[in-house]
């Protein structure tokens, strides 16, 4: 078996019917920037480290494609297949995350 992942970046690829109310991950690009994660992950060599999952429903719709890195359980909104480079070099190889894209809920409380 192998050894445990490191992180795993939950990206929502829900698919709701055409027209409802609440919109989806699946028609903003939350597959394109799975497919995103999983390239950029194995172009630097941390597809064993590191896994990029589909996600169904985060409930997080509002904030356009919504991505989820555990075990920090970091949120992030409104990521796009550009983003993605920025969101592996900063936070997943040098565990700063990205904070232009965080949710409102995630960021820290102004001191």
């Amino acid at each position: 078996m192998p050894p445990p992942f490191e992180r795993h970046v939950f990206v929502c690829t829900n698919r709701r019917p055409d027209g409802h109310p609440k919109g989806c991950c699946a028609t903003k690009g939350g597959e394109e920037v799975r497919a995103a994660f999983k390239e950029e992950l194995d172009k630097r060599g941390l597809k064993r480290s590191m896994r990029a999952n589909a996600a169904g429903c985060v409930d997080t719709c509002s904030f356009g494609v919504s991505v989820v890195v555990y075990p920090e359980g970091t949120w992030y909104g409104g990521v796009k297949v550009e983003d993605v480079p920025t969101i592996v070099e900063e936070h997943l190889v040098q565990g700063r995350p990205v904070e232009r894209l965080l949710m409102p809920f995630n960021k820290k409380a102004e001191r």
